[in-house]
């Protein structure tokens, strides 16, 4: 079982500073103290929100066959789908085929694209079909009648208070303190920042509900969402909104598809959203197909620039220290390229790494990364350098090993095989009560994929309704999932599963 980081030693290098420095130290411990108190809310609170839902239906039609090698059956997909959503009497987006019904939240924001669900997320529209025929009574609650709003806002708001406030403090602190810090809690608020948004990008998050009343104002459900998008993704130094506003919805449509999930498409894509979003992360650990981008002219020349393909082909079967150090490298390198192209996108209102999106992209792209800017220059101006580097570690370091929440980050979507044989585009990490405490529920991604709109703080609860779609046990060696994700690296979801028929 990976050790739990104790932060009690690890701050206790604080009592060496000078007396004046010493309410720095207490600050923390009451920071920490809060942190546990809400940890400790969090496992005895079990919260269910009774939820009004109106609903929608997506129109229109298409028909596609595809035999998909990630499941037992081949799964004839007819999926109805349309530029323009309208609303309807029942509760939930309803997407059919003659096989499997997949039931989708209404109010998770829509994504307006044609393309049919890949083998993958068949395997997971297959699995949702067949749960619900079992367990609907149980199931429909935890979709329909549950949202984390309260204690979830509460988290986010601990969350980016902390992080403001420790970027602060981090300008009179040693550079190992800093470290320290973005260590922990640093990473653990960063962690809950992306996934309670995460939980507001799918609609699980506010109450069902058209508007709501806010110091006397009328405020629309969409509207408010963006802006909890927006503005809670703040303070960051490169910050989660952008992916999830145009990369997240279509990575439960698209990954593993060989045609979407290739770095080549995503670049040169002429859409608002991406294809997956989530290729611009597993390219740094996972095997991909298709052409490499994102592609630039320098005269007539092209040239082919790819942090994560470059540092991906440094890898080699068999050595798991090196492949993590060169992904560790890789990662950081390119989250730190990530905050440079903010303040180029901020100055010229344009995104050149994606040259063929339309306007509304690159406008929304500069309008964030202004507000960002400002904020991390004003931080800057108040508490130096140090600021930004508290919060740049604190959204890359539970990415990286031996971080413990990078054990579930580099393993959701790998080409695991079942007790069958088959392939399974998705997996979760069990390694106990507080390890999903940690994570805030981050480690049930098979949940997760299988139920969209179910809230974090009830996808525990999914894997106890239907225990036999989900592996048994909470003991998962984090060391040993790291070392095995990093000596031999999989294709992303199942990409290559036809390697396994």
């Amino acid at each position: 079982m990976f050790p739990r980081y104790n932060p009690t030693n690890s701050l206790t290098t604080y009592h060496t500073e000078p007396v004046s420095q010493r309410p720095t130290s207490a600050n923390i411990r009451v920071a920490m103290g809060q942190v546990l108190f809400v940890a400790a809310l969090l496992v005895q609170f079990d919260m269910k929100c009774r939820c009004y839902s109106p609903a929608v239906r997506w129109k229109g039609h298409v028909h596609v066959h595809r035999s998909s090698p990630v499941m037992s059956t081949s799964v004839r997909s007819s999926v109805s789908v349309h530029d323009q959503l309208h609303q309807h009497s029942t509760n939930n987006i309803v997407v059919k085929s003659d096989r499997s019904t997949i039931h989708t939240n209404k109010d998770a924001i829509p994504i307006k694209t044609k393309r049919t669900l890949s083998p993958a997320a068949q395997w997971h529209q297959k699995r949702h079909h067949e749960m619900m025929s079992k367990y609907r009574s149980k199931i429909l609650p935890l979709e329909r009648d549950s949202c984390s709003n309260i204690l979830a806002l509460l988290l986010l708001a601990l969350a980016n208070t902390s992080l403001l406030s420790l970027s602060l403090l981090s300008g009179q602190l040693s550079i190992s303190k800093v470290i320290l810090l973005s260590i922990f809690p640093g990473s653990m608020f960063s962690l809950w920042t992306l996934q309670i948004l995460h939980d507001c990008l799918h609609g699980s998050l506010l109450p069902k509900q058209n508007s709501y009343n806010i110091f006397g104002k009328q405020i629309k459900r969409k509207a408010l969402q963006h802006n909890l998008l927006f503005w809670g993704s703040m303070p960051s130094a490169f910050g989660y909104y952008l992916y999830l506003k145009y990369g997240h919805l279509t990575h439960h449509k698209s990954l593993g598809d060989a045609d979407s999930a290739s770095l080549k498409t995503l670049f040169d894509s002429d859409k608002k959203d991406f294809e997956d979003g989530d290729v611009l992360f597993v390219a740094h650990r996972m095997k991909l197909k298709g052409d490499v981008g994102p592609r630039f002219y320098l005269g007539k020349k092209e040239v082919v620039m790819s942090i994560s393909k470059s540092g991906f082909g440094l890898w080699r079967d068999g050595r798991p220290i090196r492949n993590a150090c060169v992904f560790a490298f890789s990662f950081l390198y390119e989250r730190f390229m990530l905050m440079i192209n903010d303040v180029v996108v901020a100055i010229t209102g344009r995104n050149y790494f994606f040259p063929n999106k339309p306007k509304q992209f690159h406008d929304e792209c500069a309008m964030y990364c202004r507000c960002a800017v400002i904020l991390r220059a004003l931080l800057w101006r108040i508490a130096g350098w140090k600021s930004m580097l508290f919060l740049y570690l604190s959204e890359t370091l539970w990415s990286i090993p031996p971080h413990p929440a990078c054990a579930m980050f580099v393993t959701n979507h790998g080409s695991t095989e079942d007790e069958n044989g088959m392939c399974t585009p998705s997996s979760s990490t069990y390694a106990g009560k507080w390890y999903s405490i940690f994570t805030l529920g981050t480690n049930y991604h098979v949940e997760h994929h299988d139920f969209p709109t179910i809230p974090l703080h009830r996808l525990g609860a999914l894997r106890k309704i239907a225990p036999e779609y989900y592996r048994s046990g909470s003991r998962d060696n984090l060391f040993k999932v790291m070392k095995k994700s990093f000596s031999e690296p999989e294709f992303y979801a199942c990409m290559d599963a036809g390697l396994l028929s």
